[in-house]
């Protein structure tokens, strides 16, 4: 029975880490002043998701560190030097907000873990469960499919 317990409470600390309520994405917002987005795009999709939202949270206040995916040519975003992966940032990372498939996240995994951010966003419609439970795992804070925007908005504006 003591096996059973200590297996319960692991199961429910990492889960504590997976953030769903109000008060705990607002408690993250609050605490976060740097945050990474892997998958940005440059100020030519400027009508895209994966610009304005940055683009939204720089205004409101934040450091934003851009890692593009692609765009080999761009070296700064939001007038910041571009990082090509998570690891060469040499800063703590607070956030880091994804702009990527849901497949395509795995592949991340490993530059994740090695940067170990404080938490982690899949922006809306991103979701991948796996993913999620390595990172809660670690220690890592995850917020699966909203909208970093959305959620500033609607819990400190």
């Amino acid at each position: 029975m003591e096996e059973y317990d200590c297996n319960l409470y692991e199961y429910m600390d990492w889960k504590e880490n997976i953030l769903t309520s109000r008060s705990h994405i607002d408690a993250l917002l609050r605490e976060t002043e740097r945050i990474a987005v892997l998958g940005i795009k440059p100020e030519s999709h400027s009508n895209q998701p994966a610009f304005y939202v940055p683009k939204y949270m720089a205004d409101a206040g934040y450091e934003i560190i851009p890692v593009p995916v692609y765009y080999p040519e761009v070296t700064e975003i939001l007038g910041t030097k571009v990082y090509r992966n998570l690891v060469d940032v040499p800063y703590e990372i607070d956030l880091l907000n994804v702009f990527r498939r849901s497949v395509d996240i795995p592949r991340h995994t490993d530059e994740i873990l090695a940067k170990k951010p404080k938490a982690i966003w899949f922006q809306l419609g991103i979701r991948n469960d796996e993913v999620a439970e390595t990172l809660a795992r670690e220690g890592i804070k995850v917020v699966q499919d909203l909208c970093l925007m959305v959620e500033h908005r609607a819990l400190l504006r």
